[in-house]
């Protein structure tokens, strides 16, 4: 039996059920059993996997979902993690992220301002109130980050934005489109509420961030931002951002391409 953490957040019953629904349907053809038995930490589920295709069926669940490290042990400098924002509306000099690391002790990875400022606003002193403002971070959003330092002292890690992280930003700009960053909704629930709302006429594409998280890609004119109401009425237990590439650009004309 191969035990394990998911790379995914999970804050209720029905979300854990969500995601054993996700597990059986991406393993449907495999002689295996995937179970969801809890969650550890914060929030992080754990799953058993075993029957005869157990090693086969393990690496299907670490390419579409992914897991946690675990362990502080299996990282190492320069590594690249995916991890959940914690409250930034709380943070002021650094954004915290917890990456899924809880033995031996739970290691969260701070993103420091000056690192923030370097990646996503070209150097300008902006704070960190504004920076999440502009790129819609919020709590459970999650992010890929590279590892510069481990600070066992601290039971941190010190790290920056990855690459890949920086690149998705900057085609986010250069699209010149407004997005709307959903946070607590399955891919399925937010395709029916479009379908409800009559909202599909407005939205070019749904991309998937994580099992509860994605981002909606408004089509050319559409005000991202008035859409939230509408949208957010039958996803109540959801949290809604929003990516103004044109707002960024005013802010930051250095990133116009």
């Amino acid at each position: 039996m191969t035990k394990r953490t998911l790379l995914a957040k999970a804050s209720r019953q029905s979300q854990l059920n969500q995601i054993q629904k996700a597990l059986k349907d991406l393993l449907e053809d495999l002689e295996v059993k995937a179970e969801i038995t809890g969650v550890i930490a914060d929030r992080w589920p754990q799953v058993d996997i075993s029957g005869e295709d157990e090693g086969i069926a393990t690496n299907y669940v670490s390419r579409e979902i992914g897991f946690c490290p675990e362990s502080i042990g299996e990282v190492t400098r320069f590594a690249t993690l995916k991890g959940y924002i914690i409250s930034p509306e709380n943070d002021k000099e650094e954004l915290t992220v917890d990456p899924g690391i809880f033995e031996p002790k739970t290691f969260n990875a701070r993103i420091p301002l000056s690192h923030l400022q370097a990646q996503l606003a070209d150097g300008k002193s902006l704070q960190l109130k504004k920076i999440s403002e502009l790129y819609g971070f919020s709590p459970d959003l999650p992010v890929m980050l590279k590892v510069d330092k481990i600070d066992t002292a601290r039971l941190q890690i010190v790290a920056g934005l990855a690459t890949e992280q920086i690149l998705k930003y900057r085609s986010w700009i250069e699209s010149l489109l407004d997005r709307l960053i959903i946070v607590g909704a399955t891919r399925d629930e937010i395709q029916k509420n479009l379908k409800h709302t009559g909202l599909w006429r407005d939205v070019i594409d749904i991309e998937t961030l994580g099992i509860f998280e994605h981002a909606l890609t408004c089509k050319l004119g559409t005000d991202g931002v008035g859409l939230i109401s509408i949208i957010g009425r039958n996803l109540r237990n959801a949290r809604i951002t929003s990516f103004n590439a044109r707002k960024v650009i005013e802010n930051l004309p250095s990133l116009k391409t």
